[in-house]
Formats: structure tokens, C-alpha cells, sequence
């Protein structure tokens, strides 16, 4: 084998990679997100998730106007209740206080109080 006939084995590679890299730039530019994104016109959004057990959490998630309690597995996902929004909920999830400072939230995700 030739140094030429090499070049000529590489060639293909090296176009057949070019392609997926182009492809991938469209898919992370053009694709879709599910981070807040609107999609067909529904805004989701997680306001809160707590964990219950290995891989189980109970979510309170607003979708439009709504509220709603999942309880999500890694099967699975129920809807446990749906909420009236109220300004209680808004303040505590939505807009949470955040006059905590580091020492206060490393006491709370940790249980000590």
C-alpha cells in the first residue's frame, strides 16, 4: 500500500465525520428543548421535586395556568391532586425567599435545623 492509496481510505472518513458534526450542530440549534421552552403553545415548568424514596419523587409542575401534584417513578408518572393557584403557593414555590444564605441552605438540604 501507497502512501496515496491511505489518503484515499481516509478521505470517506473524514467527509463521513464532517457530516455527523454538522448534523449535530442542527440538532443542538434546531432541536427541541424541554427547559422551559414553549412548545405547541404549553409552557411546563417544575416548581418543585422532592425525592420520597430511591427514584420516586413527588413534583409540583405548572403547566399554563395549572398546578399540579405528580407523583413520578421511574415507571411511571400519577397525578396526585391538582391545585388552585394562590398567592401562598406562588410565594413558595414560584418565587422562592431568597434571603437565605449559604450556612442556612447547606442546614436545610442536609436535615439539621
Amino acid at each position: 500500500m501507497s502512501f496515496i492509496d491511505i489518503i484515499k481510505a481516509f478521505i470517506p472518513l473524514i467527509i463521513i465525520l464532517c457530516l455527523l458534526y454538522g448534523v449535530l450542530i442542527v440538532i443542538k440549534k434546531y432541536g427541541s428543548s424541554i427547559k422551559g421552552n414553549k412548545q405547541s403553545g404549553v409552557l411546563i415548568k417544575v416548581l418543585s421535586s422532592q425525592m420520597i424514596m430511591p427514584k420516586k419523587f413527588i413534583s409540583i409542575i405548572r403547566v399554563d395556568d395549572k398546578l399540579l401534584v405528580l407523583g413520578v417513578s421511574e415507571s411511571s408518572i400519577t397525578l396526585l391532586k391538582e391545585l388552585e393557584p394562590s398567592e401562598e403557593i406562588e410565594q413558595t414555590y414560584v418565587n422562592p425567599k431568597k434571603d437565605n444564605n449559604f450556612i442556612e441552605l447547606l442546614k436545610n438540604n442536609f436535615g439539621l435545623r
